[in-house]
C-alpha cells in the first residue's frame, strides 16, 4: 500500500536527512520519481518559426523519458491536446503518456506549476504568486497552472503569496539553496525586497537553512537569471556549473563568477563545458545551456544545441554521475522560447513508504 513517505527513511536522496523545523520537506531531483509532467506548446504566436520545431524537439524528449517515467503533458489548449495525441499516441496507448487539459500559458511548468513537498507527514504542492516573469510574458492560465496540476495529482495546496519561480532556484534535499540575486531581488518580482526579506521567504517556504546566493545569469535570459541555467546540484553539497567554451564565449565572467561563489560556500563543485557562443535567429546571443538538464530515476536528460562542446559536457556528466544515464537531446528549437528540459517540466517525487 502506498502511503505519503517518512523522512526518516530517506534513500530518495542517497543520505540520511533530517525532517526541517518546519516539518517540510521537498525531495531533490535525484530522488525517487513516480511521473514527470511535461508542458506542449500552444501559443504559436510566442515561438514563430520555431513552434513546429519545438513541439518535434518535446516529442523526442518524452519518447526518450516515458520508459523511464511516467509523462504526464500539460495540454493547455484543446488543439495542443490533439497534437500531442498524433506525436505520442504509441507511447500513450502504451500507457506510458497520459494528456491533461489544464490551463496552462505554455511549455514553462517549472515556473508556472507547483513544487511537490511533503509537510506533516503529507504530499502537498507549494505554489507561488506569478507575474509573467516580471510581467514581460503574461500569458493567459499561467496563474491557475499551479492548482491544476495539484488537483490531478490530488494533493492540498499551499499557497505562498510572494512572487516566484521554481527556475530561480535548485535544492539538495539537505537544507542548501541555490539562488540568484538577478532573479529574487529584482524589483520587478517583489518591489522592495531585501535580500533579508527574501532568506526569510525562502527559509519559510522551502524548510531550508542555507541560502547560497550566486549574483547574475546568462545574457540574455528572459527570466532575468534563473539559477536552474548556470549551476545545479546534482547530490548533497555537490554542484555541477558550467565553465567558458571557446574564446568568444559570452558569459565567460559570469561562469567565473559563480564558480567563486560556489567555491566560497564549500561546495564540491562539478566543471561542465558551456555551450559556447550559441545565436538567435536574429543572431543575438542565446541563453543556451547544458545546465537545463533534468535528472529522473538515474537518468540525466541534456538539452545540446549543435554546439562543439556537447559531447565534453555529456562525458563530464557521465564522469561526475557514474551509475546515471546521461542522454543529450537536441533543444534549438526549445531555445528559441526561452528555455529547455528544465524549464518545461516538473517532477513528482514517489510519495510512497515502500520505496526500495
Amino acid at each position: 500500500m502506498h502511503r505519503p513517505f517518512s523522512l526518516s527513511f530517506c534513500n530518495l536522496c542517497g543520505k540520511g536527512a533530517a525532517m526541517s523545523k518546519h516539518d517540510l520537506y521537498v525531495p531533490p531531483e535525484w530522488a525517487i520519481q513516480s511521473a514527470v509532467w511535461v508542458g506542449w506548446p500552444h501559443l504559436r504566436g510566442e515561438w514563430g518559426h520555431a513552434f513546429d520545431g519545438a513541439r518535434a524537439e518535446i516529442a523526442g524528449f518524452i519518447q526518450a523519458l516515458c520508459p523511464i517515467t511516467p509523462v504526464r503533458v500539460a495540454c493547455g489548449a484543446r488543439e495542443a491536446y490533439g497534437s500531442a495525441w498524433m506525436a505520442l499516441e504509441p507511447e500513450i496507448s502504451a500507457g506510458r503518456i497520459t494528456l491533461h487539459t489544464l490551463p496552462a500559458g505554455d511549455i514553462w511548468l517549472r515556473d508556472t506549476g507547483p513544487i511537490l513537498a511533503q509537510q506533516n507527514g503529507h504530499a502537498t504542492a507549494l505554489a507561488f504568486a506569478f507575474n509573467g516573469w516580471g510581467g514581460k510574458y503574461v500569458m493567459p492560465g499561467d496563474t491557475m497552472t499551479a492548482g491544476g496540476i495539484a488537483s490531478v495529482e490530488r494533493v492540498d495546496t499551499k499557497q505562498h503569496e510572494f512572487i516566484f519561480e521554481g527556475g530561480a532556484i535548485d535544492l539538495d534535499g539537505q537544507g542548501r539553496l541555490l539562488t540568484t540575486r538577478q532573479c529574487l531581488l529584482n524589483p520587478n518580482r517583489n518591489p522592495g525586497w531585501t535580500q533579508t526579506d527574501a532568506v526569510a521567504a525562502l527559509k519559510d517556504a522551502f524548510g531550508v537553512e542555507q541560502i547560497i546566493w550566486l549574483d547574475d545569469g546568462l545574457l540574455n535570459d528572459h527570466t532575468d537569471g534563473h539559477v536552474d541555467n548556470i549551476a545545479r546540484f546534482i547530490g548533497p553539497g555537490r554542484v555541477a556549473c558550467q565553465i567558458a567554451s571557446g574564446d568568444d564565449d559570452p558569459n565567460a565572467e559570469t561562469y567565473q563568477s559563480v564558480r567563486a561563489a560556489l567555491a566560497a560556500a564549500q561546495l564540491d563543485i562539478v566543471d561542465i563545458p558551456s555551450p559556447g557562443q550559441i545565436a538567435d535567429g536574429d543572431g543575438n546571443v542565446a541563453p543556451a545551456s547544458h545546465m537545463n538538464f533534468l535528472i529522473s530515476n538515474r537518468h540525466v536528460f541534456v538539452p545540446i544545441y549543435e554546439d562543439a562542446f556537447a559531447a565534453r559536457a555529456l562525458a563530464a556528466l557521465e564522469q561526475a554521475l557514474p551509475g546515471y544515464k546521461i542522454i543529450g537531446l537536441p533543444a534549438n528549437n526549445i531555445l528559441s522560447g526561452g528555455g529547455a528540459f528544465h524549464c518545461m517540466t516538473q517532477q513528482v517525487p514517489d510519495f510512497s513508504e515502500d520505496t526500495p
